[in-house]
């Protein structure tokens, strides 16, 4: 198994001492390692805690934004590249423990690994003590991570964020197919649909292929959430 932990310093990055430290060291351990517990669980239940923080941090710090605005929001710092950014301001990579295997493989560095380790140490604060804790915590490093927090500056890639989505939900990623594209050489539109299992979930026009597909991502996420 990696390398031991030391409790003390991990949990003055975090600003959190706890009281049973069984419970981090099971939040901390990849299911790698093959040993009496690994972290799933906890990050299972670190995800619904970090779900409802975000949209209640979105919530307060955005009065006047729409549903849908704030779904975008959300889903953009919900997911596994928001989760390794937090992880990696605790330098959460560190404390991991995995099998040779995977530090042979560069686990620490893991965007995966990172992610999840980091919901499942949400996980173990909340069951200790409930939200406040949790909240105080996620919301800082947030707020760190993301000093401009709007649409334009944060919810980029929504390419990624479809099939993270898709990927979570059907155990597929989505296909682009362009089923259109109209005008001259030098001034083309393409139509793109996007789909998962056949399933159409959205279709939508663009300048370029790229910027169709960006914009049908969009609009299937919109409907997918």
């Amino acid at each position: 198994m990696g390398n031991e932990v030391n409790f003390e310093e991990l949990e003055k990055k975090i600003g959190y001492s706890f009281k049973d430290k069984e419970l981090l060291k099971e939040a901390l351990t990849h299911k790698s390692c093959k040993g009496k517990y690994n972290n799933e669980r906890l990050e299972f239940l670190g995800d619904a805690v970090l779900d409802l923080i975000v949209g209640e941090f979105l919530y307060k710090k955005f009065p006047k934004l729409p549903e849908g605005d704030l779904s975008k929001l959300r889903a953009s710092l919900v997911n596994e590249e928001g989760f390794e950014k937090l992880a990696k301001l605790i330098d959460l990579g560190k404390f991991v423990q995995i099998s040779q295997a995977e530090e042979n493989n560069n686990g620490r560095k893991k965007a995966s690994i990172l992610a999840n380790t980091f919901e499942a140490i949400i996980g173990a604060i909340y069951l200790e003590v409930g939200l406040q804790k949790p909240r105080q915590i996620a919301t800082k490093l947030i707020d760190k991570a993301y000093p401009k927090i709007d649409l334009d500056s944060i919810f980029q890639d929504y390419k990624t964020i479809l099939q993270e989505i898709t990927q979570a939900r059907f155990g597929k990623i989505p296909e682009y197919r362009v089923i259109k594209s109209t005008g001259p050489d030098h001034n083309k539109e393409f139509t793109v649909e996007v789909k998962v299992d056949d399933k159409i979930l959205g279709i939508a026009v663009g300048k370029s292929k790229k910027q169709a597909e960006k914009k049908v991502a969009q609009i299937a996420i919109g409907i997918l959430k």
